[in-house]
């Protein structure tokens, strides 16, 4: 589990790539990505079938390599299955910082992504969704910051 200096100083960055977020705008991941870009980031969507169509009002692109400079961190929010393969290219990429999603059921986080980040002397947030964390925070992810506190390292 993460600490909340790496959640903190990942959440201060101010350009971030998003891995997983979809065409439908119904979707979880685009409801995290809204929150987090109408905090004032920069955001960049990355969906390879979008094929660099618009996402949320935003172009995207289809691997993270097509992403503009600067990129400060990575959320990934695809299958735990493809979770490892995502931050390969994220630290090909040379990305920092990498939050690997988890809400419901295992999310994006993998042990073997976990590991990858660790080897590389990446930091990982681990285990949470950013709407956990990211001000202002609303309705149950106040309940679910609560019931992670004794998980979360100070």
């Amino acid at each position: 589990m993460p600490t909340h200096r790496v959640i903190d100083d990942f959440l201060e960055q101010r350009h971030i790539a998003f891995v997983g977020v979809s065409r439908d705008p119904k979707q979880f991941a685009n409801s995290v990505y809204r929150h987090m870009r109408d905090g004032g980031r920069t955001m960049y969507p990355v969906n390879r079938p979008a094929d660099g169509g618009v996402i949320e009002g935003d172009p995207s692109y289809r691997t993270l390599a097509e992403v503009p400079d600067p990129v400060d961190g990575v959320v990934v929010m695809v299958p735990a299955s493809q979770a490892a393969e995502t931050v390969k290219l994220a630290l090909e990429r040379g990305i920092k910082r990498i939050w690997l999603h988890k809400g419901l059921g295992k999310g994006s986080n993998s042990p073997e992504a976990v590991e990858l980040c660790e080897k590389a002397g990446v930091e990982v947030v681990d285990g949470a969704c950013p709407l956990m964390f990211d001000e202002p925070v609303h309705g149950i992810h106040h309940l679910h910051r609560a019931l992670a506190g004794d998980r979360i390292a100070t």
